[in-house]
Formats: structure tokens, sequence, C-alpha cells
């Protein structure tokens, strides 16, 4: 059985917020693999999920080049040791020129990177020269391309400060229609970027995922309902527990059900039934909210629209083709954030730059 440290049970403690003793026995559990001792603290409403993001280490910046017919769409994060770089203003150039390079290039990837030429030099040296300039270790991390196909178009986001990128892909009927879609494109990448969805729809979920991760939510509600009712406060009721976690499970069948029960409950309340149509969508639509938390915490479409928080990305979508009359669907983005991913493991942040670069 792996030895568990005073360290590993820190490191869990901080990443989930559960107590000293329960991230020691977690890891016993476990055996100390840190991602399982993680589910197996939400499982038992002891933890949340693990906060990766207060543990990046690398700095640096994410830069985003659309090109000028909105056909294709580049990000790409370059890492630095301290932040200070990335407010150098060669630093900056330097992530503009590699991003704007690797689109004309058509690079997928870093180490096709690496072998390209630029500006009549290879990559390599050119990017070690950079290095030998502003006196701190670069890395090229990831970079990305979306390209529009027929009817389609792109566009991206960075935010002002330049640790956060994301690029978005949509098809539309036409290129006319592409073309009206070009600044609403622009609208959700910031929904993007503010709210970090993952998926783009609960289509793409794997069903084991979404049953593992409906224990954890439910273990959490409970775990918040002992407190509510320890403290009996009037404006905190308790949650209802969700039966499902996401639409991926909610079936025809499922939600056929959820019908023949709303209109069983306006029996009983004596509704008149010729009122039954206006009253049952809005109580459907409650039961599929109540029943998808998790697609609202991952999914693009399911996540409700940062300039409307009344509305999810899905509806706000419908209602844009019904403004423009022009069909149109988004089908890919991509996030980038400085670090993300990369767990802090000390506070030596040249060597975990180097250790990338190796």
């Amino acid at each position: 059985m792996a030895e568990i440290t005073a360290q590993m049970v820190k490191e869990l403690r901080e990443s989930t917020g559960a107590g000293m003793m329960d991230c020691k026995n977690a890891l016993k559990e476990t055996e100390g693999n840190f991602e399982k001792a993680v589910q197996y603290l939400r499982e038992k409403g002891l933890g949340k999920a693990a906060k990766k993001a207060d543990r990046l280490a690398a700095e640096g910046l994410v830069s985003v080049k659309v090109s000028e017919d909105f056909k294709q769409a580049t990000l790409s994060e370059i890492n630095s040791e301290t932040d200070f770089v990335a407010k150098n203003e060669q630093f900056i150039a330097l992530t503009k020129d590699t991003t704007a390079h690797i689109q004309a290039q058509a690079i997928s990837t870093t180490e096709e990177l690496n072998k390209s030429v630029i500006n009549g030099t290879p990559f390599e040296e050119y990017l070690k020269s950079q290095i030998a300039t502003i006196g701190e270790n670069l890395v090229v991390r990831r970079l990305a391309t979306l390209k529009a196909g027929n009817n389609g178009i792109v566009n991206g986001y960075i935010h002002t400060n330049g640790r956060v990128g994301v690029i978005i892909a949509a098809s539309a009927e036409s290129e006319e229609a592409a073309k009206k879609i070009t600044d609403f494109l622009k609208q959700i990448c910031m929904h993007i970027a503010a709210m970090k969805p993952v998926y783009l729809s609960y289509k793409d979920l794997d069903i084991n995922f979404v049953e593992q991760e409906y224990k954890a939510l439910v273990a959490e509600l409970e775990k918040d309902n002992e407190e509510r009712r320890r403290l009996k406060d009037p404006n905190k009721p308790e949650h209802k527990i969700p039966k499902y976690a996401s639409r991926k499970q909610l079936s025809e069948l499922i939600l056929k059900q959820a019908e023949e029960d709303i209109k069983a409950e306006l029996k009983a309340q004596n509704k008149p039934e010729k009122i039954w149509a206006n009253i049952i969508p809005g109580k459907l639509n409650s039961f599929i909210s109540d029943n998808s938390q998790l697609d609202s915490k991952l999914t693009l479409m399911g996540q409700f629209f940062v300039m409307d928080d009344k509305k999810t990305i899905e509806q706000v979508i419908e209602e844009k083709i019904k403004e423009l009359g022009v069909k149109f669907e988004i089908v890919e983005f991509i996030r980038f954030e400085v670090g993300e991913g990369l767990e802090k493991k000390s506070e030596d942040f040249a060597a975990e730059v180097a250790a990338q670069m190796s």
C-alpha cells in the first residue's frame, strides 16, 4: 500500500476543503490516488471537486488570431516563468507573431511548430534568441486552430488580462447567414471565457461519467440539507434531491412519465383540463432543469447566459435564429487558460517551465 504523507493530505485538503482525517482516510481507501480520493470525498458529501485553478503554476499569455475573412481562428498558450514577463512588450509581440505564424503555416502541433521556419529562422532558434533577450525560459505549451467549412464562420475572444482565450466555429445555411452571426459568436466566446464550459452539449457527456457525478451531486446536496435543517433558516429551504443529473439520462420514456405525473398533479389540484396545455410545458421544463444540473455546470448549451441569466445558451441561440431569420449551429469551441491543468507542486516556476521544455 502506498505511503500516505502529510503533504498528500495537505494537498487534498486544500483542493477539496474536506477535514484532515477525512482526507487521510480517503487517501488510504484509494491507495494514495489523488483523483480517486477527490471522488471518494465527493461521493461521501465531504468535499468539492479539486480546484485545479488553485494549483496552477505556469505564467504567460494566451493569444488569439482570427483571419480577416473569419474562416480561421487560432489559439496558442506560451508559458513564462513569471507574470512580470507577461507584461513585457517583446513577449507580447512574440505571442502574437507565433500565433499568426501557426495560422499562416497551418501548423497543428508543437512538434510541427518547432520544425517550422519563421522569418527565415528555424523556430527553435528563434525562440532561443527570444529567451536570451527576455531572460526567462519560455515554452509554447499548446496551440489549436478552427477552420470554417462551407457556409461556416469562426470568431474568437481574448480576455483583457491575456490569460484566457476562446475560439469558436459555427455552421449556417448560407455564407450570407454565416456573416450575420459574427458578432453574436464573439458574445458566446465571452460567455465561454467567463463560465468555463467543458463540453458543447449534454450529448457529448459519457453516461458513466454522468452517473458518477450524480452520486457526488446527491451527496453534496444531502450534506448541505443537513446544515440547513440544523440552522432552520426559513430563507434557505432544503434542496430538492433530483432523480437525475443530465438530459443524457432523460429518455423519452422518462419525460413521458414526468408529463403523466404533472397531469395527475393538476387533476388532484382540480385544475380545469382546458388550461393544462398552458401549464404542462412550464412544469416539464422545470422538471428538466431540476434534473440536468450537471449540464448547467459543464455544457455550453446547458449554461445560463452571462448577459441574461434567465435563459440558457440553447434558448438564446433559438431566439437569435428567429431574430435574424437564419439557421445556424455552433459546432465547436476551444478555451485556453494560462497554466490550466498544471499542478502546482512547488513555487519553483522556472523548474516547472523547464520540465515542460524537456
